[in-house]
């Protein structure tokens, strides 16, 4: 009996396991047979993320549209694609010039998407610029940039392509976006206004295509960092900011947003936030707190400010 008790807890930490294991390989599963033979639409697919989003959803037998503002790298991608895939399981990817902050061209570029398959069932707003600094030194024109590149470029593609999916009431848009949509982060004025934007419009978007069952999803990392990316140390480790805040420094690998962003489809799950606890308690904090919110980031401030004067 005694050994029994020993061995129980253990026992039963791999059953647990294994049910996970279980649980979790089924739903990789079933997310990949969802997209099969689907027409999905990645706009800068020559990024990090856009890449492994791309990977993910060739393995899973969708029929691609790549977008990039580069030919090369597109091409690049297509070799990448076609080389580690079984030809008779996937699709081989068209590809498409398309500049998101070229607000003029998007009309065109829709059309030239649409030509491909004769629709789209699935649309990927992945396109994005940062930018960081001080809002005194930020001009107006980047300010106008960062607005064409994460707002107006996404819902200019989304309006051009929405006809094709209400006509067919059916479709699913992807909107790839940021934690920094939720709440704003010092010296990233521009960047964190465009994408409480974006994230205002399809949420608007979302209610009003419930009618012509066309899904509506946002997917909300903290930052997508680089695949060799090593968080830079800092002069102010201790400070309640960076505590309040550290993890999203080391930020989410684009593999995992890519996966995650394949369950979103299968799902249908309106909205994701990938991030830490830290990161997460922040929204929430800033949402019902708001006070308490604005003291933490009023203090960090404060104190990188300091930070730099000293050194």
């Amino acid at each position: 009996m005694g050994i029994l008790a020993v061995l129980a807890l253990p026992l039963l930490f791999l059953g647990i396991s294994g049910i996970i294991y279980i649980y979790q390989s089924v739903r990789w599963l079933l997310s990949k047979s969802a997209v099969q033979n689907k027409v999905v639409v990645i706009t800068d697919a020559i990024s990090g993320l856009g890449k492994e989003c791309s990977r993910v959803f060739h393995a899973g037998g969708a029929r691609l549209v790549l977008c990039g503002r580069t030919w090369e790298k597109l091409e690049a991608l297509y070799d990448a694609l076609i080389s580690v895939a079984d030809p008779s399981m996937t699709y081989a990817p068209k590809l498409i010039l398309l500049d998101i902050s070229d607000i003029n061209c998007i009309q065109d570029v829709a059309k030239e998407i649409l030509n491909c398959y004769g629709c789209v069932d699935i649309l990927i707003n992945n396109a994005s610029m940062k930018v960081k600094g001080a809002v005194q030194s930020i001009s107006l024109e980047l300010d106008k940039k960062m607005m064409d590149a994460n707002y107006f470029g996404p819902i200019t593609l989304t309006k051009a392509i929405l006809p094709n999916m209400i006509s067919r009431r059916t479709g699913q848009i992807i909107l790839i976006n940021s934690i920094q949509g939720k709440i704003g982060i010092p010296f990233r004025a521009a960047y964190a206004a465009s994408k409480h934007a974006a994230v205002g419009f399809f949420d608007c978007l979302r209610a009003e295509m419930e009618e012509f069952y066309v899904s509506v999803s946002t997917v909300n990392p903290t930052f997508i960092c680089s695949y060799h990316h090593q968080p830079a140390p800092g002069n102010w480790e201790a400070s309640i900011w960076k505590f309040f805040f550290r993890k999203a420094a080391y930020g989410v690998h684009p593999v995992e947003v890519a996966e995650e962003v394949l369950r979103t489809v299968s799902s249908k799950k309106q909205e994701v936030l990938m991030a830490s606890p830290i990161p997460r308690a922040a929204v929430y904090i800033r949402t019902f707190f708001p006070e308490l919110f604005f003291a933490i980031v009023a203090s960090g401030i404060r104190e990188k400010l300091k930070t730099e004067e000293e050194n």
